[in-house]
């Protein structure tokens, strides 16, 4: 697929001309210019490939940088990304955790560190969230019950949305969970024993609504222990 006349014929896109129809202030360019990165890949990209998720506004953009790269080969991906989860810039950081996730790569393991997880900006602790539970050795005996454990800290905190992705990634770790979150539904703060009583409901029923659950587990919560309102 051609940018323009100065593309390689059957070789990829010339990376320069990709670096500027990537910089177009037209969104509907841009998402060209990604697909024919994703079409023709060629390793010479990358690198502007995972500059440019770090700063593009459009989502469409972005989710179709990650698919361009998730069709280069990992050995080149990989460690350009974890470089960049290291970065000032949240959503450099959100985005390269998010296509870690696609590749899920055991590669990049290492690399997510508990400043990640624990990561002020909740989009960049979302990502990491997922891309935990992508790469948890379940094989392993522990490392299922370890994570769950790590993310467990989390209950109660940040805003709706990341209250339902937290949930959605200690439920994607199946029974592994429950006991950490028997644990703090029982024992945990108001907001925590909250959040974790909807987790639980929704590990035992996946078809629950979050908002609901959360709606249940708030009046079991103030059933059997001191209440925090505004800590909900």
């Amino acid at each position: 697929m051609r940018l323009g006349d100065g593309a390689r014929d059957g070789d990829g896109v010339n990376p320069s001309e990709l670096t500027t129809a990537l910089r177009h202030e037209s969104g509907s360019t841009r998402l060209r210019a990604a697909m024919a990165a994703g079409t023709t890949p060629d390793p010479d990209v990358v690198d502007v490939l995972v500059e440019r998720s770090g700063v593009e506004p459009d989502f469409f953009v972005r989710d179709m940088l990650t698919w361009a790269l998730t069709r280069l080969p990992a050995d080149l991906t990989v460690p350009r990304l974890v470089a960049e989860l290291s970065s000032p810039f949240p959503q450099a950081r959100s985005q390269s955790l998010h296509t870690l996730t696609k590749l899920a790569d055991p590669r990049s393991r290492p690399a997510l560190t508990p400043a990640l997880v624990h990561d002020e900006e909740d989009e960049v602790a979302r990502a990491a969230w997922r891309l935990a539970v992508v790469l948890v050795p379940a094989d392993i005996a522990g490392e299922p019950e370890a994570v769950a454990e790590d993310l467990a800290t989390e209950l109660g905190r940040r805003g709706p949305e990341a209250k339902r992705s937290l949930t959605r990634a200690m439920t994607s770790l199946g029974e592994a969970a429950r006991p950490v979150l028997e644990r703090i539904a029982e024992q945990g703060a108001f907001a925590q024993r909250v959040h974790a009583g909807a987790t639980l409901l929704i590990l035992d029923d996946p078809r629950r609504e979050f908002m609901a659950a959360m709606a249940e587990a708030r009046r079991t919560a103030i059933d059997v222990g001191p209440t925090e309102p505004d800590a909900s």
